[in-house]
């Protein structure tokens, strides 16, 4: 058995007691049942369990988590835990790319050499069959040190843009504006692309066709060495649904009551990618939303909320993934949750003063209102069984998200009439 990881190497043995190696398995490196065999993972040690990603080439499985002694894991129990794993579901109409798109892969960042070293890197390394670049949009720098880690990868397919005026949506429509090809591709700096990426976007945007305007994709937490990661790991989404799906205005989907405005099913701006001449058509990002601005998030949001209320689809791929190294103290924590929550009112409050946008949706979910009712009644008593984020050695940032959200309307309000 073969098994990859750890996708972030620790900077230091954790001392946590919680604390969870990540990695993945491939279904074709999985022995049948035999002697057992404990298998030493690199750079498990300090870590009390391992939490794996079980997946083949073109789809994901699901997670198993296994316990782990001195750093070795029990072969035989992996296999059994992969096992009790439901089968996983993938499109039938799915099939290869016989001649991929090209592709433009934007990354923005701002001030974090080390990061956008791992993340480009990880980019240099994507198995496409299809041309693809990379373009990096420093934005408002303050220093050369992204510049140095682009000079110093010395590979021709990746640019350096530069974006002066603060605000991740503005470093967004750089970056569209600076591309080459007509699918484009988002991901950040604190992230790890899996191999596959590129493929499972590309595959997706083959398979729904022209209508489909965005893809986004599966965004595992990559590591869980602390408290903090561990709580936001339970409080996020980003990789509890591992089924292909589509959104579009025309066909809400039974499963989601409050469609379109349950924008946390759609994705985040760790990964997406759009066609450029949906951006265009949407008029690209909203340069009032976003981390540099006011109000500090949104933007990914509202760009998914706007894709389904103007008529295109939306596909989710989890076979298109991307690791996603989360906050490890608990001050970057609170600064993420207060960009979250106060992004999340922005975009409501963008949403009251976009009549147009906002009764698209209000129409949709008036005519399903009933049906709504009902499904989320029958809903509540899974609801009543989620886990909870656990709050050992995490100070309660509950209050923070909530001060965050009464701050977003008058942030954005601030932004967008009376400038940064």
């Amino acid at each position: 058995m073969r098994i990859k990881g750890p996708i972030f190497a620790a900077p230091s043995v954790p001392v946590w007691a919680g604390a969870t190696w990540v990695g993945e398995v491939f279904l074709d490196d999985v022995p049948s049942q035999g002697a057992p065999v404990d298998l030493v993972l690199d750079g498990a040690d300090g870590f009390a369990r391992a939490r794996l990603l079980v997946r083949d080439r073109r789809q994901v499985w699901g997670f198993v988590t296994v316990d782990l002694s001195d750093g070795r894991v029990d072969a035989d129990r992996v296999a059994a835990e992969i096992a009790r794993l439901p089968e996983a579901t993938a499109p039938q109409t799915d099939q290869l790319l016989a001649r991929p798109e090209p592709i433009s892969v934007v990354l923005c960042t701002r001030e974090r050499p080390t990061d956008v070293r791992t993340a480009l890197r990880s980019l240099l390394h994507q198995e496409y069959d299809g041309e693809y670049e990379i373009v990096v949009v420093d934005n408002a720098p303050v220093t050369d040190a992204t510049r140095e880690v682009v000079r110093a990868l010395g590979d021709e397919r990746i640019r350096l843009v530069t974006e002066p005026a603060p605000g991740v949506s503005r470093a967004r429509n750089a970056g569209v504006a600076a591309a080459r090809h007509e699918l484009i591709a988002f991901t950040d700096d604190d992230v790890v692309t899996d191999p596959l990426w590129l493929t499972g976007l590309a595959r997706a945007f083959a398979r729904e066709g022209d209508n489909a305007w965005c893809v986004s994709g599966l965004v595992p937490t990559g590591e869980l060495r602390t408290p903090p990661q561990a709580w936001f790991d339970q409080r996020v989404g980003w990789s509890r649904d591992l089924r292909p799906r589509t959104y579009m205005l025309r066909e809400p989907p039974e499963d989601v009551p409050y469609f379109p405005f349950e924008v946390g099913r759609y994705g985040t701006g760790a990964n997406f990618a759009v066609r450029r001449s949906a951006v265009l058509r949407l008029g690209g990002f909203d340069p009032d939303l976003g981390a540099g601005t006011r109000s500090k998030g949104g933007e990914d949001i509202d760009f998914f909320y706007r894709v389904i209320a103007r008529g295109g689809s939306l596909v989710y791929e989890p076979s298109a993934l991307v690791w996603h190294r989360h906050r490890d103290t608990q001050e970057a924590l609170e600064s993420q949750i207060d960009g979250y929550g106060c992004g999340l009112s922005a975009w409501a409050t963008k949403l009251l003063l976009s009549p147009q946008d906002l009764m698209r949706g209000v129409r949709v979910l008036a005519r399903r209102e009933a049906r709504a009712r009902g499904r989320l009644r029958a809903h509540r008593p899974l609801l009543a069984r989620t886990p909870q984020p656990q709050a050992t050695g995490v100070v309660d940032v509950s209050s923070i998200e909530h001060r965050a959200l009464l701050s977003g309307p008058w942030a954005y309000i601030g932004s967008r009439f009376f400038g940064r």
